[in-house]
């Protein structure tokens, strides 16, 4: 079968690649789209050990099932493999399971005609749902699990609060739309690409602004959702939060510093990491894409499978919209 391989640092070609093997528990999806992800990217750019070339990266995917239970049915697959019996585990918090990890990491991906998962990890779709709107369930239960963390940690209402996101990439985005669903109304996105600027208010409904020459007015910032993650947007975040208030760290984009340990311990700033999401986070996403709260509309671009290799070169350029979904039907 065809599939799109990440073959080394910034490069990948498609290539013919053994067609996957079922195991016992396991099903075959004839895929239809798979999203480009900010990990995808990352592995891309050389940054992540866990992934090693050649590797079919890709896990945002949903397809139709060929060999399982759930033989031709339309399906999303949600990516993540955990232990199921770890104490996280057990306790539905598969996110934090110490085993855990995606398709596209140490085994193949879905930029590719088929895969192969645990016939457990599928749902399957309502017959109104497009294959190109439920491809970003993935994405949209990070941003879920992102939100709902700022929630529980935030000493205000959503209705009293102020919430600044940085970074207006896909997970920025949805982090937004997912915000304004939950109550948030005084929303701001962090864009330093001037051609995506109108283009978020537009999708989220939020006040788009450069931080470059910028910052919001002098009310203050209770939430700060970083979806970022380099050491720019961390100082930002440092700088900007009100005392008592909360930063949610989702971005990956570097590990180097930027934090104000002294602000945040003198202010009692609550820092908090997000990873993934719980399967509860992940069914509600596809509950919201569903219901049409959440849509791809204005900011996702369906390309070929066969433009891969140029779609992500694309997206290192900025010259790419938020969200890139690759149809995997060359």
């Amino acid at each position: 079968m065809k599939a799109l391989v990440y073959t080394g640092t910034m490069e990948s070609e498609i290539r013919d690649v053994p067609e996957p093997v079922a195991g016992a528990d396991d099903s075959i999806v004839d895929l239809a789209c798979c999203g480009i992800c900010g990990s995808d990217m990352h592995a891309w750019h050389g940054h992540d050990a866990r992934r090693v070339p050649p590797l079919v990266l890709g896990h945002e995917a949903v397809g139709h099932v060929i060999a399982g239970p759930d033989k031709g049915k339309r399906v999303a697959i949600n990516p993540l493999m955990t232990c199921g019996s770890c104490p996280a585990c057990v306790v539905g918090a598969t996110h934090l399971c110490p085993s855990r990890e995606l398709i596209g990491m140490r085994v193949p991906g879905a930029f590719a005609e088929q895969v192969a998962i645990k016939t457990s990890n599928l749902t399957v779709l309502p017959d109104h749902l497009g294959f190109a709107q439920a491809a970003l369930a993935e994405p949209l239960a990070c941003a879920v699990h992102t939100v709902r963390l700022a929630m529980r940690s935030a000493t205000k209402a959503p209705g009293e609060s102020r919430l600044v996101v940085l970074g207006g990439g896909a997970i920025g985005l949805l982090c937004a739309q997912v915000a304004r669903h939950f109550g948030y109304a005084d929303l701001w996105i962090a864009e330093i690409n001037p051609l995506r600027r109108d283009m978020l208010e537009k999708a989220s409904g939020a006040r788009a602004y450069d931080p470059l020459s910028e910052t919001p007015d002098d009310k203050p910032v209770d939430i700060i959702i970083d979806a970022v993650g380099a050491a720019v947007t961390r100082k930002t975040a440092s700088a900007l939060v009100t005392p008592g208030g909360v930063i949610v760290h989702i971005g990956l984009q570097d590990n180097n510093d930027g934090l104000d340990a002294r602000r945040i311990t003198l202010q009692e700033i609550i820092f908090q990491g997000s990873y993934c999401y719980s399967e509860q986070d992940f069914a509600d996403s596809l509950s919201l894409l569903a219901d049409g709260v959440v849509t791809g509309e204005g900011w996702v671009e369906m390309r070929p499978l066969a433009e891969g290799a140029k779609s992500f070169v694309d997206i290192h350029e900025a010259a790419a919209p938020p969200k890139i979904i690759l149809d995997t039907d060359l």
